[in-house]
């Protein structure tokens, strides 16, 4: 064994663009202060050391003298929890529940982070070094307990000490509510990148919204997606109020200009009304390391108090509060329904708010260092996750030109190399747009600065290109109209110094479809690439710790925590017996967990010896849910044309969905009612038993994932060819032992290209033919595959309830287009469906698939993403940190 060598398989990094050598002093200019004084928003690096040296040495030894510690052993752990128990939550063990209990663990755990989280960014001010800032409207955090165990490396511990007092480690965890800050993607690429910039000590903070509500929590009755308020911050031991870091954030109002003594116009916003946005801080731990990043989070309240006191004194007592109502709505809810104006509105009061509050908070930071403005983007990267965080282009070049009087173009050079810009669709009626009117009325100026950027970048476009005018109207970011649209997408490039997709045929595409023409503006250079990543700490480490063990038993360590590319030494033991039993045992362990959670959530029974088939993700037509409920009920009409004996040899299959629909997207929510309705059919149907059973798994979130993706057998990762950007619950699924049916889309590409063709199950249309097949069928014949005419003509019949209910789903294919070739890939989608049935029969080649494609998805971690990132676009480098024992006290 010792002999063999694993097959040498060439390992690229993402990034098209060359990667540049990090070079240039960073150490600041000392500037010392006469005497010490503390301030909430603590010292730039300058003033550490004189502020230092301002305590007199009998304070700065009291001080040092009674530091807090964090426990290091399991006494030390279940006296802070007694503590915790007894003082803080006012209880004791007559009457500490499990939630009381979970509460008292968290605060325990929530101590030490601290600690570490002070010494973090500590050490960050000290260094003075870059630091990027990472802008997204959704962070998918997942539960925070758990996370904290491992990357502090103490879950042991806790179990141990949780027993002796009386609980079971999983029932604690089981209390904690997911924090309700994003709803998809988008969100936990957001959570992953938080872990990973932690992890591997890069200077960064995220800044995002707290909702109260987050997106909404899912109830499904009778078969129907019900949105109610997902109210988590009951009680919420991970976040710290900084009641003392306010911003004021304006809208509405008007501008004035005037001319100063030089002759220089100086604009002036004044008037409207005026929120306040709160901070709050979310402690971001890194794995085996003392290195804790910071979240900041956003909170609106109203800048005139909780209540007007004359008009409550008055008995006007709804109209005292309303001021506070209006303010807190903005950050109530994520992505209030945009079906209405009102809604239009409160989406675009968030994002301003938002950005506003995190720039404000940005260049605060910076201003302390007494540099230039020149060197801002030498301090400070800033990335968009998506185009929701637009604005912070415009508040940027808003602040620098009003507020610092910075001359127009000194100022754009600092913003558009302050910026970068992570694009996530290829579907051009995904990107955001704004009408004038609103952007007018909401925010007056910055519709100014979005007008002078437009007209000086089109006046560089007819430099280069002159005669152009066809091209001068594509690349303009206001889209002329009978209503007038801000085109956030393009402001976004033209701000920006880096675009990148998140997988080599996303980020091709993009340059090829909907932004060709700003490379042919400003070249390849400027469009790059970085694939998505996941960090393995959460999602095989705390979703599989079963698997993450015996992977480790192989590998040696769990060095491959930190290094993925080290899952490649388990490839040697494919063949070996004992693995493969254990592989196998981990495997049902799994599948009997969620089957028991099925059961308790559903009520319905399944069989954990049958394929597990999942697709869980955001409900959305170019995701197709609606081709896997065609194709279950393709399988349900084929079981039931056969003879009992013929079932008798049939693979039994259980179809598990999840997945939330936006509230004003009809369509998404009449795809849950059909699978329901569907699964209410199958799964009371005798003659089928449990050959087949459908489940819809309703409020699906990062916990429930945990649950989910260890048990898969095959997972679904079906959109449209050329639709989805990159998806990261392929690897997710295959990560934890589960193999693929998928299109050529996205990420699957790449798992492909690491994995091999033999251990993915690839089906339906190229992207590069998607655009011909739309074109045939509306201007040419478009025939509706036999086979799914036949489950339309099932659905029609009313098998599965009222017809009416699910036309819209049906003609969308068959009258309208069909936009997402559900037809045209239907007859491959089920072939390759019986491809699955049979090598899932083969168990024993069944799992020497899964063992070599989880031994060759090192390629897929959010560690190397990140590093591309810090290397190919934001140019920050990791902070030395001493693992063992982090900053020693009394450092700074």
């Amino acid at each position: 064994m010792a002999t063999e060598r694993l097959p040498q398989r060439e390992r690229r990094p993402s990034v098209g663009a060359p990667i540049v050598d990090i070079t240039g002093a960073v150490s600041p200019a000392g500037i010392s202060r006469p005497k010490h004084k503390r301030t909430f928003t603590g010292f730039g690096a300058g003033e550490i050391k004189s502020v230092e040296a301002s305590i007199p040495e009998p304070q700065r030894e009291a001080w040092l003298k009674h530091q807090v510690d964090g426990f290091k052993d399991k006494d030390g752990f279940e006296r802070d929890v007694v503590r915790h128990v007894e003082t803080t939550l006012a209880r004791s063990m007559f009457n500490c529940d499990e939630s009381a209990a979970y509460s008292a663990c968290s605060l325990a755990f929530r101590d030490r982070l601290i600690l570490e989280w002070n010494r973090t960014q500590q050490r960050q001010t000290f260094t003075d070094s870059k630091r990027l800032y990472y802008l997204s409207l959704e962070f998918l955090m997942g539960r925070a307990l758990d996370n904290a165990m491992l990357n502090i490396g103490q879950k042991d511990l806790a179990k141990a000490g949780l027993a002796d007092l009386g609980f079971r480690i999983e029932d604690i965890i089981e209390q904690e509510h997911d924090a309700a800050l994003g709803n998809g993607g988008l969100g936990r690429l957001a959570a992953c990148f938080l872990d990973s910039l932690a992890s591997l000590n890069y200077p960064a903070w995220g800044y995002g919204l707290r909702y109260r509500y987050g997106i909404f929590k899912q109830e499904i009755i009778d078969g129907y997606q019900v949105e109610v308020p997902d109210y988590w911050l009951d009680f919420n031991p991970w976040e710290f109020p900084r009641h003392d870091v306010t911003v004021d954030i304006q809208f509405y109002g008007h501008v004035n200009k005037s001319t100063d003594e030089s002759g220089k116009t100086i604009a002036h916003w004044e008037g409207g009304e005026t929120v306040k946005a709160v901070a709050y801080d979310v402690p971001i731990p890194g794995y085996a390391t003392p290195s804790t990043n910071n979240l900041r989070l956003w909170s609106s309240k109203a800048a005139s108090g909780e209540f007007d006191f004359q008009k409550f004194n008055s008995g006007e007592y709804e109209s005292s509060v309303a001021d506070q109502q209006r303010a807190e709505t903005i950050s109530a809810v994520l992505y209030p329904n945009d079906n209405l104006e009102r809604g239009k509105e409160l989406r675009l009061k968030q994002q301003y708010f938002w950005v506003a509050a995190s720039l404000y908070d940005i260049v605060r930071r910076f201003k302390k260092s007494k540099r230039a403005w020149k060197e801002f983007p030498d301090q400070v990267a800033i990335q968009l996750n998506d185009t929701h965080p637009t604005l912070a282009i415009v508040e940027l070049q808003r602040i620098l030109v009003d507020l610092e009087g910075l001359e127009w173009d000194e100022a754009w050079n600092i913003v558009v190399n302050t910026f970068g810009y992570t694009n996530h669709t290829v579907l051009p009626e995904a990107l955001e747009k704004w009408s004038v009117g609103l952007i007018q009325h909401l925010l007056p100026r910055h519709l100014q600065i979005i007008y002078d950027i437009n007209l000086f970048f089109l006046q560089t476009v007819e430099r280069a290109f002159p005669g152009d005018r066809d091209l001068l109207r594509r690349v303009s970011i206001i889209e002329e109209g009978q209503s007038k649209m801000i085109r956030m997408a393009f402001l976004a490039i033209v701000g920006s110094h880096k675009v990148n997709g998140v997988a080599e045929l996303h980020s091709d595409l993009i340059k090829t479809t909907i932004f060709k023409d700003f490379v042919t503006v400003f070249g390849p250079d400027k469009f790059t690439n970085v694939t998505n990543g996941i960090t393995p700490r959460r999602w095989l480490h705390q979703a599989n710790p079963r698997l993450s063990e015996l992977i480790a038993s192989k590998v040696g360590s769990n060095d491959f925590l930190t290094d993925l590319t080290l899952l490649n030494k388990i490839e040697l033991s494919v063949n070996d017996p004992a693995f493969r039993k254990e592989w196998a045992e981990i495997k049902l362990a799994n599948k009997l967990r969620l089957a028991k959670h099925i059961k308790a959530s559903t009520g319905v029974t399944v069989s954990p010896d049958a394929l597990f088939d999942v697709q869980v993700k955001r409900i959305h037509e170019y995701k197709r849910q609606q081709l896997n409920i065609f194709g279950v009920i393709h399988r349900y009409l084929t079981l039931k044309a056969l003879s009992p004996e013929e079932r008798k040899k049939a693979l039994p299959r259980v179809s598990i969905f999840g997945g939330k629909a936006a509230p004003g997207y009809w369509m998404a929510k009449q795809i849950i009612h059909l699978i329901n309705s569907v699964g209410n059919v199958i799964n009371n149907d005798a003659d089928i038993g449990d050959l087949l059973k459908v489940v819809f798994l309703e409020d699906y979130n990062v916990s429930k994932a945990e649950i989910i993706t260890p048990a898969s057998d095959i997972s679904e990762h079906i959109s449209t060819a050329g639709t989805e950007a990159s998806g990261t619950s392929n690897m997710k699924f295959v990560l934890n032992g589960g193999l693929i049916i998928g299109t050529c889309d996205g990420a699957n590409i790449e798992i492909t290209r690491e994995i091999g063709e033999d251990n993915i199950f690839l089906f339906g249309n190229l992207a590069e033919d998607v655009e011909d097949l739309r074109h045939s069928h509306t201007y040419g014949s478009h025939t509706i595959n036999p086979d799914l005419a036949k489950v339309f003509e099932t659905i029609e019949k009313g098998t599965f309830g009222d017809t009416q209910d699910f036309s819209g789903m049906i003609t969308a294919v068959r009258d309208h287009g069909d936009f997402y070739l559900v037809s045209d890939d239907f007859q491959s989608y089920v072939e390759t469906q019986g491809v699955i049935d049979e090598a899932y029969r083969d168990q024993e080649g069944w799992i020497t698939k899964c063992i070599t494609s989880v031994a060759r998805m090192g390629f897929f971690s959010s560690d190397r993403c990140i590093n591309e990132y810090a290397e190919g676009i934001w140019n920050i480098e990791p902070l030395a940190v001493d693992k063992s024992d982090g900053v020693k006290k009394g450092e700074l």
